[in-house]
């Protein structure tokens, strides 16, 4: 059975989505793990990162405002139904990469697309009918965090977002490590990220936005009714946390479920050697891994409000003397096997 596994990325401008893409491209190609990223921003003409489909080779936004006469909303509007209605094209493509392939697919960043047009719903819908594994990564800039009705507000997102796309779903607040140059917080990272009591924020509401206070409150209760939103966290340029996020999201797609492609079948299952590994069974990983709590750097918030915002600049230097000792061990070792000359002084 085909059964590729892939993110489908969304956010609204800015949140960083084609960032994210470039460094999970270079994390699991460092990590030897197959990916493709495919770009279905028709308006991205600066692709940062190496592409495997491109929606441009299909339909171009430019095009679209020409032909039609429409602004640049309209016109994205017009490329994502153009998608929907030529989804075959777009099959192809993915076919083409091979029934173990690990898709990124880099949306738009109108939050109307997966928040309320039908088109990229209708895709996805597509896409999991066709054996893919998908999870939603939905990313908020974090400084929103910052100003308690900007929270609101990606609250509010987050959670239509999860109920239009009905995927597996992870928000993600990215450029964490940013964080610390907006100012304090009025409350600890976890308040923000498991979604807790948000009557906490009544006082600040009201102090910005005093007119809107009930509006504010009944926005509050609703998120609280529907239980859904938490938050994970990204700092793309860190290793610790791309690994835990790209963790958080293996266990919503079900990629833990898959067993290497070297692993070695229970005795007396049938043999499955011949199969792809996405369909062949993996009872240590179903076991072991899925289910438990996540162990590792970066898993526990407390550990992410500690290195970002607490003590971010001991963390720093830390970090930078570390890298120093690594490329100084790196170096003496490549100076044993002969790789660099050592420059004798004249004598």
């Amino acid at each position: 059975a085909q059964m590729p596994c892939g993110e489908v990325v969304c956010g609204a401008p800015g949140s960083g989505k084609s960032t994210y893409c470039y460094g999970k491209h270079q994390l699991f190609t460092a990590l030897n793990r197959p990916i493709a990223v495919v770009n279905l921003d028709p308006a991205n003409e600066n692709i940062t990162y190496p592409c495997a489909i491109d929606i441009s080779s299909l339909i171009t936004l430019q095009d679209v405002m020409n032909e039609f006469g429409l602004g640049p909303n309209g016109g994205l509007l017009y490329c994502m139904e153009y998608l929907e209605a030529n989804f075959d094209w777009l099959e192809e493509r993915l076919n083409e990469l091979g029934k173990d392939a690990y898709v990124l697919f880099d949306l738009p960043g109108q939050v109307e697309l997966s928040t309320n047009h039908d088109s990229v719903k209708h895709i996805v819908q597509k896409l999991t009918k066709g054996g893919f594994r998908l999870a939603a990564v939905h990313l908020c800039d974090a400084h929103y965090i910052t100003d308690a009705a900007k929270y609101i507000s990606i609250l509010l997102l987050s959670l239509r977002a999860m109920l239009h796309l009905e995927l597996p779903h992870i928000n993600v607040l990215s450029k964490i490590d940013l964080i610390s140059q907006y100012g304090e917080l009025d409350f600890n990272l976890d308040f923000y990220t498991e979604v807790q009591d948000l009557s906490y924020l009544e006082n600040s509401l009201s102090a910005s936005t005093p007119r809107y206070a009930a509006l504010n409150m009944a926005i509050i209760s609703l998120v609280e009714d529907f239980g859904l939103v938490g938050f994970e966290t990204l700092a793309v340029e860190d290793k610790n946390s791309m690994l835990h996020l790209t963790r958080a999201i293996d266990r919503a797609t079900g990629y833990v479920f898959i067993p290497p492609s070297n692993a070695n079948a229970p005795p007396g299952t049938i043999d499955t050697s011949d199969s792809a590994p996405s369909s062949r069974p993996n009872a240590f990983g179903l076991f072991s891994s899925a289910l438990s709590t996540m162990k590792g750097p970066a898993d526990d918030i407390r550990d992410v409000q500690e290195r970002w915002i607490d003590a971010k600049d001991e963390w720093d230097a830390h970090e930078k003397k570390q890298w120093k000792e690594e490329g100084e061990v790196v170096r003496d070792q490549a100076a044993r096997a002969g790789k660099i000359r050592e420059r004798k002084p004249p004598e």
